[in-house]
This record gives C-alpha cells, sequence and structure tokens, in this order.
C-alpha cells in the first residue's frame, strides 16, 4: 500500500517540475530597415495589451510600417502608419492596463495613446531613456501609459533609429527624413532561463 506521504511528495514533484516547465514570455523579433531587435513581452503584467499586441503581430500588421516619431531624447514611435504617413486601419480601442506596476524606463516597450486614456490600439512606443513621468504614479493626468515589454536584444539598433534626422510631414513633427520601416514582426521560441 503506497504511504500519504509518497502520494504528497509526488505531487509536490509533479507541482515543480510543472512550475519549472512553464512558457517563457512571448518574444517578438522586430526587423526593420536600420537592424533588428527582440522584445519579451510582460503576458502576466498586461495581458490585456500583449494579447492585442500579439494580434496585430499576427495579422502582419506592422509589417511595412514605419517609425513615423522619433524624439532623440525621449522615444520612438511605430506601428500606425505607413511610408507617406498614411495612416492604416485598426481594431478598437483597448482597456489601458497602466496601473501594472512596470514603469517606463530605458529599452521598456508601452502603448501609444491619446488623452482618452482607453484609446491605445496598434502604436506603441520604446523609451529611450527612463520616462517615469509617464507612468500611472506620476502622470499629469492620473492615467499614464502601459508598459508591456523590454527590449532583450538589439538596443544599439534603438539607439540608431533615435538620432535619425526628422522633419515635418503633413502637419506630423519628429518624422524621420528618411523612412525607418519596419519590415516585419513575428513571435518566436525563446528557451526559459
Amino acid at each position: 500500500m503506497i504511504s500519504v506521504k509518497v502520494v504528497v511528495l509526488c505531487f509536490v514533484v509533479l507541482g515543480v517540475v510543472a512550475g519549472s516547465a512553464r512558457a517563457a514570455n512571448p518574444v517578438v523579433v522586430v526587423e526593420t530597415s536600420a537592424g533588428s531587435f527582440k522584445i519579451e513581452l510582460f503576458e502576466d503584467k498586461a495581458p490585456v495589451t500583449v494579447k492585442n499586441f500579439l494580434q496585430y503581430v499576427e495579422d502582419k500588421h506592422y509589417d511595412g510600417t514605419i517609425f513615423h516619431r522619433v524624439i532623440n531624447d525621449f522615444m520612438i514611435q511605430g506601428g500606425g502608419f505607413e511610408a507617406g504617413m498614411k495612416e492604416k486601419k485598426t481594431r478598437d480601442p483597448i482597456k489601458n492596463e497602466s496601473n501594472n506596476g512596470l514603469s517606463n524606463l530605458k529599452g521598456t516597450i508601452a502603448m501609444a495613446r491619446t488623452r482618452e486614456p482607453n484609446s491605445a490600439s496598434a502604436q506603441w512606443y520604446i523609451n529611450v531613456k527612463d520616462n517615469t513621468f509617464l507612468d500611472k504614479a506620476k502622470a499629469q493626468d492620473g492615467v499614464g501609459y502601459c508598459v508591456f515589454g523590454r527590449v532583450i536584444e538589439g538596443q544599439d539598433v534603438i539607439d540608431k533609429i533615435k538620432t535619425v534626422e526628422t522633419d515635418t510631414v503633413k502637419g506630423h513633427e519628429n518624422v524621420p527624413s528618411k523612412d525607418i520601416v519596419i519590415k516585419s514582426a513575428k513571435v518566436v521560441k525563446e528557451e526559459k532561463k
């Protein structure tokens, strides 16, 4: 007869093994005309935002879009326009998850939005320096901007993009004079470390 202790021990061991075999956070490789970079997405901290972003990736929405707003000491923004500042159609906006405890630190990716807190759809930005004033706790509007991932490879590409020459195009300021095109965005398999 199997003792209760052995059964309990089996469940504990199985639980530890199952816990360590959890899937890694989703990782997306973004290939641009300036090089490629990888982003790790924090599904546990921003589930709605990550699901939304991954759906746009799966739909190939970002393929062929440009970084349409680049400010050297602030951030680089993309995901919403094709060359010539032609805006892409998006799905409905999502709930703002800026209360998730993540901060707009250098190398993090966050959702762009209008003054309306729950207006983010497809556009996102990468912080090129610590921008904690965009966090919920410090934001002037009391809402802030939702961080949902971070660059884990290719920060040199981000640093290259942030320094490009910009201009005003069709009423939009800080548009790169020469298009920085997002050729593709794809989910890749990463081993959990």
